[in-house]
């Protein structure tokens, strides 16, 4: 029974292209509703990280809304003005058009793990209108994890 379930979840490989730019890659496997965004700087500047996520949302808006996994692992600096336009504004948008599965890949840097929870909490904090306990968000450690689960 489990090998038919994981024989259902798509392969890396069967993801389409939606962009490749300077500072993310962001691939989508239509059936399934998964998109995948990897990041591909060790920074990446506020505007440039909107325009990201504004493609993205034209992937959830077609009805590509299954899941959405957000690789962060080249990452090297944290930014707390994108995570809070990231979690109040553009999760909250994509939240009414379906997308509920969130699954992150962190830097393997307990530094960064740790500024990623302490934003959160001041984001829960300072905006008591959030979404993010309507969402499922889990961290996993390789894309094929966050497919899969």
């Amino acid at each position: 029974m489990k090998e038919s379930t994981l024989s259902q979840q798509p392969n890396v490989s069967q993801f389409e292209s939606h962009f490749d730019g300077r500072f993310a890659k962001v691939t989508y496997h239509e059936p399934s509703g998964i998109i995948i965004c990897e990041l591909k700087s060790e920074y990446v500047p506020i505007e440039h990280f909107k325009d990201i996520f504004y493609k993205i949302s034209e992937l959830v808006k077609r009805g590509i809304s299954q899941k959405f996994i957000f690789d962060k692992r080249a990452l090297r600096a944290f930014h707390q003005p994108s995570m809070e336009w990231y979690f109040v504004v553009w999760k909250k948008e994509m939240y009414q058009h379906g997308l509920s599965l969130h699954r992150k890949i962190l830097p393997d840097e307990p530094w960064f793990q740790k500024s990623v929870e302490i934003a959160k909490e001041q984001i829960v904090k300072n905006y008591p209108d959030t979404i993010v306990d309507k969402l499922d968000i889990r961290y996993c450690d390789s894309i094929q994890e966050a497919i899969e689960n």
